[in-house]
């Protein structure tokens, strides 16, 4: 499907994919090989072997692309091969500016692998995005923001981070993991690379390990395509036809999320014992007003302490939940709940997760897409 024209929730159906020439098949096959035979040496017809290149993952890179808004998309097998592959743009000696509230495991591939390479990540908050430009200098080549961040739910401006990014020639990288294509399209707001952990939204149903980039610039494309060659963190066919199938039903699945988190928000924030809830819907949350600008819903992300701020209160309700699952993950059908300090974010320093706002008590929950009447039923009998 090749018309720019269609809407988002067509495209979410529609994008990269075409019957099967050999038999019409609507639903574009799992081409399950490792290589492809040759008619002569060199004559591959486009697939000369798996690692390189496969029709599944074709397919989904041109529906990846076409939701996002971009030119090109790339697969990797997981959320941090991706972000990875983006990391080694980079060269001893270059620098990185990155939001200070971020996933666990960026934070950890960052400090704990890249570093070790002579590359240094400044982690600063973002909530103005014109504090990036205090901390350029001539050696910084990468802005990294999330937003929606995890856990916090800070919300980073995107276009006025691009704007900074242009002024000073410099990559802006775009987790839009939390938000999907559905409610947000970085592209459209100056981003040069957006980044998922397809694992969440975009497969949707908890069911398969994925990543994968978009972009709009040629040469940045095609170094990126050679690092996920050369390095060979790529999905199987099979794990692609999983993210393309979550894709067909994006958009309904994301109504419910945003629907569910909106009832549960406001639930939570009348619970005499819950303190702080952090969802972007509400007006009074920092940057509420970037949120309606750049985003088309709020989601079903939400972060909340129990008002005496007790770790071993917020342990119980943990256990204590039947239809939220104790889980490390998010974006799928079924409703997670977790506590980021020992769980998704135990790779940060304390101290620093403390200082941004990630305290102990912290829960974080991953609002699915069951009755909501049955979700907030299960969060009154846990938190009593």
């Amino acid at each position: 499907m090749a018309d720019k024209n269609y809407k988002l929730n067509t495209k979410l159906i529609h994008a990269g994919v075409h019957p099967d020439p050999t038999t019409g098949a609507i639903m574009t096959p799992i081409y399950q090989t490792s290589t492809y035979v040759q008619s002569g040496p060199g004559d591959h017809k486009g697939y000369e072997y798996a690692r390189t290149q496969n029709p599944t993952r074709t397919v989904l890179q041109d529906a990846l692309a076409a939701i996002e808004n971009a030119k090109y998309g790339l697969c990797f097998g997981s959320g941090m091969a991706a972000t990875d592959a983006v990391l080694k743009l980079l060269v001893p000696g270059d620098e990185v500016i990155v939001s200070n509230d971020l996933y666990g495991g960026t934070y950890r591939v960052m400090t704990k692998v890249f570093a070790h390479y002579g590359i240094k990540f400044h982690f600063i908050g973002m909530h103005d995005a014109h504090n990036i430009s205090r901390h350029i200098n001539n050696r910084t080549k990468m802005v990294w923001i999330e937003t929606p961040t995890n856990p916090l739910l800070n919300v980073i401006d995107i276009a006025a981070s691009a704007e900074i990014c242009k002024k000073h020639n410099l990559t802006l990288v775009c987790d839009n993991t939390f938000a999907s294509p559905y409610l947000q399209t970085p592209m459209d707001l100056g981003a040069d690379i957006v980044l998922h952990s397809a694992t969440k939204y975009l497969g949707g149903h908890s069911d398969v390990v994925h990543g994968a980039l978009v972009m709009n610039d040629k040469a940045l494309e095609e170094k990126l395509r050679f690092i996920q060659n050369s390095c060979g963190a790529v999905p199987g066919p099979h794990d692609c036809w999983l993210v393309l199938r979550g894709i067909k039903t994006l958009h309904v699945r994301m109504q419910r999320h945003c629907e569910n988190g909106e009832a549960i928000a406001h639930y939570l924030r009348s619970h005499p014992k819950v303190g702080k809830v952090i969802w972007t819907g509400f007006e009074d949350h920092p940057n509420h007003d970037v949120a309606k600008k750049q985003m088309r819903g709020f989601g079903g992300m939400i972060s909340f302490t129990l008002k005496n701020d007790s770790l071993d209160e917020a342990v119980a309700v943990l256990k204590k939940t039947k239809l939220f699952a104790l889980a490390e993950s998010l974006g799928g059908v079924e409703s997670l709940i977790g506590h980021p300090a020992t769980m998704t974010h135990a790779s940060i320093p304390r101290e620093s997760r403390v200082a941004n706002g990630l305290v102990d008590s912290l829960i974080r929950l991953s609002v699915g897409i069951e009755d909501v009447d049955d979700l907030i039923e299960d969060l009154k009998q846990a938190i009593g």
